[in-house]
Order: C-alpha cells, then structure tokens, then sequence
C-alpha cells in the first residue's frame, strides 16, 4: 500500500512563520474571481474538485482547491493566484527580495533550494543571488506541526543525503528536510509539500509521470467544463462542482481502465 494513500486524515498544519500576503495588484473580486497577469485574457473562478491538475504558472502539480479559465482550461493553485509580485524578509531567505518570476531565454533548467526540484515555471527568484524556491514552498515556514508526527519538525539543510530516510516516501533523496529535534523523524521538504498543494488532503499521489492517457483525460474534462461553463453560473457553484466532481470522476476512471486493458 502506498505509504502516502496508508495516513490518516490530516489535521491542521501549525506555523509560527507568516504566510506570504494577498497581492493588491491583482483585481481580486468579492465572489472569489480574479483576474491574474500571467493569464489576463479571462476571470478565473474558485472551484474545489478532488482531482490532480498542473498549475499553469508553476508547473507543479495540486488537488482540490484551484482557480479555472471556463474558456481555455487554465488552472492556477490558490497560492500561485495570490502570491505577491514579490517578497521581503522571508524566513527562507531573509538576505535579498524574492520577485515572482519566470525565467527566459535559458538553456538549463534551475533548481528550488528548499525541496530541490525542478523549477519549471513562475517561482520567487533572487536576482542578487541564484537563490529561487516554488510558490508552494514560499508558504512552507522553518518550523511545522504535521499531522504524520507528533513532534514539531524544523527545516535543514542535511548536506548528507544518504545519512537519512524520509519517512514518508521511505527513500533518500537531495533537497533540505524537516527533522525533529526530540527523535529521528525526517521528511523530504517536497514531500511536505504535500501537505500543503492539496494532494494529502485528497489522498492523491501523482504519477512520476504523466502519460499519454492521462492527457487526454485533461483534454476531455476541460471540453466537459467549457460545455457546462454557462450552467455551473446558473446552478451555483457547490452543484456544479459536484457535477464536474462526478464527470470528472468518470473520465479518470476510463482512463485508468483503457490504461490497464492496454497492459493486458
């Protein structure tokens, strides 16, 4: 059984950091809908379905919580919709600001200094430093309570990778971790990141990667939701989530049957 699927349900995760604040710039509405810059041609609207999507500012993925375009598919995590242009002070690097930016023109690929993976789209960049870290782990702190351990665990740099094991995911891998100081419990801070962009809470774990089937489950939920756009405003926004909810659920689960007959 996979160890992430095998938890209990969370509780809520503590910090004694502040959270990165709402930005001004973006023309929040007072029903949740917003305009963002890094997709101004539509509004984009809250929606809760407890399924994976690649945000398309940061590239990684989420569940649950989102803001969609009706008209093109566009998904967004709530953090990266609200995440400020740019950031002073913060715990993981106090030193320089930190501008939410995509990088151009590049012909290597960067990689965040807290959870050590790709960065593949929009991040809080350092241009005094090569310092950069995800949106998602900009509104991780130094300091959490999760609900895996019972002890508070505190982020380090462990430059000894194989001195470890992540008790979540059970393997060693580079990137900073969260350790408790009373025991020898370790978790990988991508790992953590689950905690936070919607998939623990969900009980999702995404594929390594992401397949040929699994794109065309995408492309039909995101006809679906364009298809039923005008009806989701007029049923209201719980119905309609619980509608594309089911249909989406439908899909996934042709895909996945497709996928293992494929196999056969």
């Amino acid at each position: 059984m996979n160890k992430l699927l095998s938890l209990k349900k969370p509780r809520k995760i503590q910090s004694e950091s502040p959270s990165i604040n709402v930005p001004a710039s973006d023309q929040k509405q007072n029903n949740g809908e917003l305009f963002h810059f890094s997709h101004p041609e539509h509004i984009l609207i809250p929606f809760n379905v407890p399924y994976v999507f690649t945000c398309m500012v940061c590239k990684e993925n989420g569940a649950g919580k989102r803001l969609i375009c009706q008209t093109c598919g566009f998904d967004m995590h709530e953090f990266c919709a609200l995440a400020p242009r740019s950031l002073h002070n913060h715990p993981f690097h106090l030193e320089h600001q930190l501008d939410f930016s995509v990088k151009t023109g590049e012909s290597h690929r960067t990689k965040c200094d807290i959870c050590g993976k790709t960065a593949r789209g929009y991040s809080f960049r350092c241009n005094t430093c090569e310092f950069e870290m995800h949106p998602c782990c900009a509104t991780m702190y130094s300091q959490m309570s999760f609900p895996t351990h019972q002890h508070v665990l505190y982020l380090s740099n462990l430059n000894d990778e194989a001195s470890f094991v992540c008790q979540i995911c059970r393997r060693k891998r580079p990137g900073q971790v969260y350790q408790c100081n009373a025991c020898r419990y370790y978790l990988h801070a991508v790992c953590a990141k689950n905690f936070v962009n919607g998939l623990y809470i969900q009980g999702v774990v995404p594929p390594e990667k992401r397949d040929s089937i699994g794109k065309i489950a995408r492309v039909a939920f995101n006809l679906v939701l364009k298809a039923i756009g005008g009806l989701i405003e007029g049923i209201g926004e719980g119905i309609g989530e619980s509608l594309v909810g089911g249909i989406g659920k439908g899909i996934r689960c042709g895909s996945i049957k497709n996928k293992k007959s494929s196999d056969m």
